[in-house]
């Protein structure tokens, strides 16, 4: 009897290459499926960012109007949602409007053009490619949508 339980103790402290291989195989399948989404999240969620962003400046830049009858310049630019302009007309009524201008989510400063192409004003990111147009992440995000 002592032969084998000897046996079957042995057999007990450790894995078969082939079941190794099996495990190593079934997880290999499953990043297989989850890795392309969880890369597709990862765009997804600098998109919603950016559109998040743009939202917020146009608030700001609707409350600079309300105080100072005019948006900033182009020559201005965002710069006067944070500094008071110095050039150009200077608003009347300026305060901070924000303590600091965000980056879009690849690390750029989001445009600004008065007058705007889509409206009255247009606050933009150039997406992830940093050019005008594209699609999926490389599409720009701005004010118009």
């Amino acid at each position: 009897m002592s032969l084998v339980f000897r046996r079957s103790a042995r057999r007990a402290h450790g894995f078969t290459l082939i079941e190794l291989l099996v495990v190593i195989a079934i997880i290999g399948v499953l990043a297989a499926l989850i890795v392309p989404n969880v890369i597709n999240r990862a765009d997804d969620a600098k998109l919603a960012a950016a559109k998040s962003d743009v939202n917020m400046l146009m608030q700001q830049l609707k409350i600079y109007r309300l105080d100072n009858q005019r948006y900033p310049t182009a020559e201005q630019g965002l710069e006067a949602l944070v500094r008071k302009p110095a050039v150009g007309n200077v608003p009347p009524n300026w305060k901070p409007y924000l303590d600091k201008l965000p980056a879009d989510p690849w690390g750029r400063p989001y445009q600004f053009a008065n007058p705007g192409v889509q409206g009255e004003i247009d606050v933009f990111s150039l997406g992830a490619d940093g050019q005008p147009g594209g699609e999926g992440a490389d599409a720009d995000v701005g004010s118009w949508q």
